[in-house]
């Protein structure tokens, strides 16, 4: 590949240059650079060319790749750094699964700590959301590739909580799972159980929703907080509008999301159509979750493109 950019630029390098044919029984010879004058020993120092910004190759110009004028660049490859990774492992199709960040395990000193009966509730769903991840990935085709393919794996927001949980489901089961972390002002640490191949780090959010939107067969959302809502209606608004295919969404512990949202006043108020409210289901566990994707009609295989924008040739 491209070994030019592999030059040591710390390195220090003589001033001479190798003058083309200037090879003497097979060995190169050095010739002075810029000279006064053709065999007169002079040598001109040219350090301050050399040491300037617009010199640097621009590959290997930090500030350059960081500045205002290559935010499309920087996009890019944030796109395409994931893409090749997601086909190297055969991945076609996952199921995402959203859900709070602040949710531990009932083992863990903070669920243990925490007196308050919704918090206690709360923890019960990380065990939940890890029991998912695993029959999700035993039952959909994450284990074994088919046509040398991988469907339904697992995709989360690789942090801890319930992303954790369902990475960890996964990882229970031997199958790998994703992981797409956004690098946050406060640091977010990637969980330990997603696929460390598949565990990406993104600075855009509109990155990173493209690459949970692109290969997702269904969508599982625990209760969560704001991401979580997000995310959810990211992905609610880009079936509702055709932008991607209808593919199963299950809410999972409907008493919470019917507390924390009144879908029924939205449709009453003419803000959505009655019809979008089937856009999605509820389920009550892990198990009840993984039904009503079947019912619903989770597939394996690639998934179909969605409509054409007006005007679309």
């Amino acid at each position: 590949m491209f070994d030019e950019y592999l030059i040591d630029a710390s390195a220090p390098r003589p001033r001479i240059a190798l003058g083309l044919g200037d090879r003497v029984a097979g060995r190169a010879r050095a010739t002075k650079c810029w000279g006064g004058g053709p065999g007169d020993g002079t040598v001109i120092d040219n350090s301050a060319q050399k040491g300037s910004a617009s010199y640097r190759l621009p590959a290997l110009d930090r500030d350059f790749l960081l500045g205002d004028s290559m935010r499309g660049v920087r996009l890019l490859l944030e796109y395409q750094k994931a893409e090749e990774a997601l086909r190297a492992w055969a991945v076609r199709s996952t199921i995402v699964v959203f859900g709070s960040a602040r949710v531990r395990p009932r083992a863990s000193p903070i669920a243990a700590a925490a007196a308050e009966p919704p918090r206690r509730m709360l923890a019960g769903w990380y065990e939940e959301a890890r029991s998912f991840g695993r029959l999700a990935s035993e039952r959909g085709g994450a284990l074994v590739a088919r046509d040398g393919q991988r469907d339904n794996v697992i995709a989360t927001g690789g942090g801890p909580g319930i992303m954790e949980a369902a990475n960890r489901g996964a990882a229970d089961a031997g199958a790998p799972s994703i992981g797409f972390n956004i690098g946050l002002p406060h640091e977010q640490q990637p969980n330990a159980y997603s696929t460390p191949d598949l565990t990406f780090q993104f600075h855009y959010f509109a990155v990173r929703k493209l690459h949970f939107a692109m290969r997702a067969n269904a969508l599982v959302v625990f209760p969560g907080g704001f991401g979580t809502l997000d995310e959810l209606f990211e992905l609610l608004t880009l079936v509702q509008t055709c932008k991607m295919p209808r593919i199963p969404i299950v809410l999972v512990d409907e008493r919470y999301w019917s507390r924390l949202i009144n879908f029924e006043f939205l449709a009453q108020e003419g803000m959505v159509a009655r019809g979008d409210l089937e856009l999605f289901s509820y389920a009550s566990d892990a198990e009840g979750a993984w039904q009503e994707l079947t019912r619903l009609g989770l597939v394996s295989g690639p998934r179909p493109p969605g409509l054409p924008s007006l005007g679309d040739p």
